[in-house]
């Protein structure tokens, strides 16, 4: 191969080892991938095709299904599943269950309402102290599950009538407290100004590229392996063309819901609490083999404690957007289907039943499936019964995955 005139031969010879170097990394991915789906280890491909496939569908049923107005909607109606759903996260990567969630997202807004409403405290007051009781509930059901013993399905299964009836109680015969302070409506009535979206999206892109270099660096200088420029570059590329979209097409209708940016902030920051703090590893150590992590060192029931403590505060926060949203906290603040979605958001996200494996951020893409079918299947018009019974068809779906990935990987060893 004769070299190029404007080349040097040395800048020829540098030129074909960063093309050779590009293609051996194309191939160590491929092959990686190859290894990831024969092992059942797929992440949250699955999740990102079907949802793609359910808003395909949807579109071609109903054009006004992909429109910015009604894509605002569905970013409102999942954040309060979502919030929850991100402390269900966390409690199935320790290998349990909080059936209890919901109401005790009832019986924080219960207790907002009543602080606001009846003893006239401050909003950031009485939100505060909602976020407090949430704390007290979660840590209480942790303390009884680690430390008594007790297995923590029975324990949630209680707490989801004693909080009930808690709920019930605070409320009182009226069972339904209107809340009209402007502070606690805006958290799901207002949307940001067009320039803050889209300074948010320049600003998570940005943070999320450098952080990925950091790593990187940090790796090489380990001497370890690290990815390529190039595919950091594709990686970065996919999140920009993903955020800003989503911020260019809601702008198109009001601009970035409030809500949805709490949400957005809340599964980024538990995220990163999970993947890059010591307590996020030990979260993963005890949802893996809690024996082997107790020899360790790690304390497991502080572990289990503090992961139902945020998982009880995180149902205070959907508690909170609940309020917001309604305007009123009243006995079906929590009620309904909350609880199976947060849950099913979760494991149709990816999160392992098993504990041990899945990311935050599924907690979103659960969310965003979950809150999809619905919104889809209200649009053509179909009754309770088909959405009830197509969301559990999808929750089967999802379980059977994890199921089939465990023992795929079980068999593998991977």
């Amino acid at each position: 191969m004769e070299p190029s005139p404007e080349l040097s031969i040395g800048e020829h010879a540098a030129k074909e080892l960063g093309q050779r170097g590009f293609k051996a990394e194309l191939a160590t991915l491929v092959r990686d991938l190859r290894l990831r789906v024969g092992s059942g280890e797929l992440g949250a491909l699955p999740v990102v095709l079907g949802l793609a496939l359910i808003w395909t569908y949807f579109e071609l049923q109903d054009e006004h299904f992909l429109t910015a107005r009604n894509l605002s909607n569905l970013v409102l109606q999942i954040s309060v599943s979502g919030t929850i759903a991100v402390g269900i996260v966390l409690v199935l990567l320790l290998g349990e269950i909080d059936l209890s969630v919901g109401s005790v997202a009832g019986a924080t807004a219960a207790v907002l309402g009543v602080l606001v409403v009846d003893d006239n405290w401050p909003w950031w007051a009485g939100a505060l102290a909602m976020l407090v009781v949430g704390a007290l509930i979660g840590a209480f059901q942790g303390v009884w599950f680690a430390i008594l013993r007790v297995p923590s399905f029975v324990v949630t299964l209680a707490g989801l009538l004693i909080w009930l009836g808690v709920q019930l109680h605070v409320l009182g015969d009226a069972g339904t407290l209107n809340v009209f302070d402007s502070h606690i409506t805006a958290i799901a009535s207002t949307f940001l100004p067009h320039a803050w979206g889209w300074a948010l999206a320049a600003a998570a892109v940005i943070g999320y590229a450098g952080r990925r270099l950091l790593e990187d660096t940090r790796r090489r200088r380990a001497g370890m392996a690290a990815q390529s420029l190039p595919v950091l570059f594709v990686q970065t590329a996919t999140i920009a063309v993903l955020l800003l979209g989503a911020v260019a097409v809601l702008n198109s209708a009001y601009g970035v819901p409030t809500a949805g940016v709490l949400l957005f902030a809340l599964v980024a920051f538990f995220d990163w609490l999970a993947r890059r703090t010591t307590f996020g590893r030990h979260i993963y150590a005890v949802g893996g083999y809690a024996e082997a992590a107790r020899r360790a060192g790690i304390n497991v029931a502080r572990v289990r404690i503090c992961v139902f403590a945020l998982a009880g505060t995180l149902a205070a926060v959907g508690g909170l957007i609940s309020t917001a949203r309604l305007q009123a906290a009243s006995t079906q603040t929590g009620g309904g289907t909350l609880l199976l979605e947060s849950i099913a958001a979760a494991v149709i996200g990816g999160t392992s039943l098993f504990g041990g494996r899945g990311s935050v951020w599924a907690a979103l893409l659960g969310a965003l499936v979950i809150g999809s079918v619905s919104n889809g299947l209200d649009l053509v018009g179909q009754p309770a019964d088909v959405k009830y019974m197509v969301e559990g068809a999808i929750l089967l779906l999802a379980v059977t995955i994890d199921a089939y990935s465990r023992r795929r990987l079980a068999v593998t060893g991977r």
